[in-house]
């Protein structure tokens, strides 16, 4: 009897962008037709939307304002979009009028970390659902720390962890080779290290990749 096939998914991806986690919804949608047939491997690469975001942020209608040009009307519609989207897919967007665009280079160490710990994705979708659902600053300390703990993770060493540069160069180098592979843009998902596909795609069109491209050269 053959072995289940391995698929390993790299996806790079920023936690404040509501297009990652409609992104990889989809891909789970797709993933669970193969359940049986195939196993899969995530790992979380750091991406960050707004790589220069001062610690204080900024309030999410003036940037959106600012770096796309977008009226406050567009940017209703554009939620009012995310909301429906993101409830086909079991996920809530609760965009309220004070939120926030945050750096989130901190979360990304702390995802380096929880990699090492065999917990990244449940950190990834904590901090997501922290972001868009629970309104959460996901560059504050006591709310990094209290979201790793959710998931099991020591919170003395999230403690640590941000108290310190611990990581820094290890995210840096991760954001450098992403761009060095001209990745501008997230979500991106690269299949088995040799398809790379950009964008939130639609779960079947995830399905005829793993089903087209890597399951059937698998077998």
């Amino acid at each position: 009897m053959s072995e289940t096939p391995v698929i390993t998914i790299d996806i790079v991806s920023d936690v404040v962008c509501p297009w990652c986690i409609i992104g990889y919804k989809k891909l789970e949608k797709a993933m669970q037709q193969f359940e049986g047939k195939a196993r899969f491997e995530l790992a979380w690469h750091a991406f960050e939307l707004n790589p220069g975001m001062p610690p204080e942020g900024q309030d999410i209608n003036e940037h959106m304002a600012q770096k796309y040009g977008a009226t406050p009307e567009q940017s209703k519609t554009n939620r009012d979009r995310l909301r429906s989207a993101g409830s086909d897919l079991d996920f809530e967007f609760s965009y309220h009028e004070n939120m926030r665009m945050v750096n989130t280079f901190d979360a990304h160490r702390l995802l380096h970390w929880a990699g090492e710990m065999g917990q990244q994705t449940a950190l990834k979708l904590a901090l997501f659902k922290a972001h868009f659902t629970d309104g959460k600053d996901v560059s504050d300390h006591k709310s990094l720390i209290a979201i790793a703990s959710s998931v099991g993770l020591n919170e003395k060493r999230a403690r640590d962890l941000l108290s310190t540069d611990m990581f820094a160069a290890e995210v840096r180098a991760v954001e450098a080779e992403w761009q060095d592979r001209f990745i501008t843009g997230v979500p991106a998902f690269i299949f088995n290290k040799k398809f790379m596909v950009p964008g939130a795609q639609d779960s079947d069109t995830f399905a005829n990749i793993i089903e087209n491209k890597l399951l059937a050269k698998a077998a």
